[in-house]
């Protein structure tokens, strides 16, 4: 395991307990992405870098019965606050990592990854990787639900143009990971950029 992995299974680990208590005004924000990225009932669908499975439930509502929902992680205790928060049950739940996914080429329809591209060791390879279990076609959602300033704020740091979720950055990127990216949001109360893989 690389020393990244190390590292953020050591930060989320030490966290997951407290997570959801942590952001609980977080939920509705989630519900209104998982609507806006347009998911429709049989879908299959990959919540990439779950953590503790807030998306799960929006993301089944979306795809119903028939549909297929998967959320993958590298922290075994976000999956574990995930299944007590009964978040299971909308969904299989897979200890992975989002860099080498157990899954056959095109296997969903789409993936849904909140928070995840900051923590990506090689975000053109990781999201390629992406694009390889997803359908010519399907689509991808990057969310936050705060937006690059707050969150900067937060963090106690400012925004520089080197920003990879910059518009300026993240575009191209997609764009060589096999995603064209067809909106871009990034406001003080969510970041929400849909992207479409290449066909």
């Amino acid at each position: 395991m690389s020393e990244d992995h190390t590292h953020v299974q050591e930060f989320f680990g030490a966290r997951a307990a407290d997570w959801d208590r942590k952001f609980p005004e977080d939920a509705p924000a989630f519900a209104t992405a998982v609507a806006e990225f347009g998911l429709r009932p049989g879908d299959r669908v990959l919540d990439a870098g779950c953590g503790t499975g807030r998306a799960l439930t929006p993301l089944r509502a979306a795809v119903g019965p028939a549909g297929i929902v998967l959320g993958a992680d590298l922290t075994p205790q976000m999956l574990a606050a995930a299944q007590r928060a009964g978040r299971a049950a909308q969904g299989a739940l897979l200890l992975t990592d989002v860099a080498r996914l157990p899954l056959r080429d095109g296997a969903l329809d789409a993936v849904f990854a909140a928070g995840l591209i900051a923590h990506l060791p090689d975000p053109a390879a990781n999201l390629r990787e992406l694009a390889r279990v997803v359908r010519p076609g399907g689509r991808l959602a990057l969310f936050h639900p705060i937006g690059r300033a707050a969150l900067a704020a937060r963090h106690g740091r400012e925004l520089t143009p080197e920003d990879l979720r910059a518009e300026h950055n993240l575009g191209p990127l997609l764009a060589r990971s096999g995603w064209e990216m067809t909106s871009y949001a990034d406001e003080d109360a969510r970041f929400l950029v849909l992207a479409v893989r290449h066909r």
